[in-house]
């Protein structure tokens, strides 16, 4: 399998580089063809600019070669913390000039972008694993957990992503040494689970 991996978060040694890392070598054990982007160390430009708001419009070699290895992955996992119920702005910006028209999805002709589009993604899976302070019932019973319907919902299901799977570790702050060792382990299991090795 082709698998997207996307990593934003700002500090090197966070508990999201350590997701990434586990991802990675998960993948990599299990024989799959990785393209791995650390958004901060690649200096990724998230302002959308006005001359790519249009469907064709032409790309700058970075943006066409993500939008190239979106468009042809079997499998995407993106990793990054909660901020202010969010992914961090790297990350919106990143979606904003990837999940574009005609790569993500499209509007059937003679809708006029008043429908529902078509997705265009061919991943079979999409797995988010995310960070946070906020304990879980506060989550979803104070602010309704807007990670959760912003992925599934607003960004994969409407670029044809059904099978969804996200993973929120919280309360970081708070977390011991051994309880984020559980949670790669998790993470492991997880990668194994959505994106098991191929016996062919």
């Amino acid at each position: 399998m082709n698998v997207s991996v996307i990593l934003a978060h700002p500090r090197r040694k966070s508990f999201n580089h350590a997701i990434a890392r586990c991802t990675v070598a998960e993948l990599t054990r299990c024989g799959h063809r990785i393209h791995f982007h650390d958004l901060y160390a690649e200096k990724f430009d998230p302002i959308l600019p006005l001359q790519e708001l249009q469907a064709g419009a032409e790309l700058t070699p970075v943006i066409g070669s993500h939008c190239r290895e979106i468009l042809t992955a079997d499998g995407i996992v993106i990793v990054h913390p909660n901020w202010w119920g969010q992914p961090p702005a790297i990350l919106k910006g990143w979606v904003d000039r990837i999940m574009r028209p005609d790569i993500a999805y499209q509007f059937l002709e003679d809708d006029g972008g008043e429908g529902v589009p078509l997705g265009l993604l061919k991943a079979g899976v999409a797995v988010i694993f995310n960070t946070s302070n906020t304990p879980h019932k506060r989550e979803v019973e104070t602010f309704g957990d807007p990670l959760e319907t912003l992925w599934k919902n607003c960004i994969f299901g409407l670029c044809g992503i059904k099978n969804f799977h996200r993973r929120n570790f919280t309360v970081m702050i708070t977390s011991t040494l051994s309880q984020r060792a559980r949670w790669l382990d998790e993470v492991a299991e997880t990668v194994n689970t959505y994106f098991p090795k191929d016996e062919s």
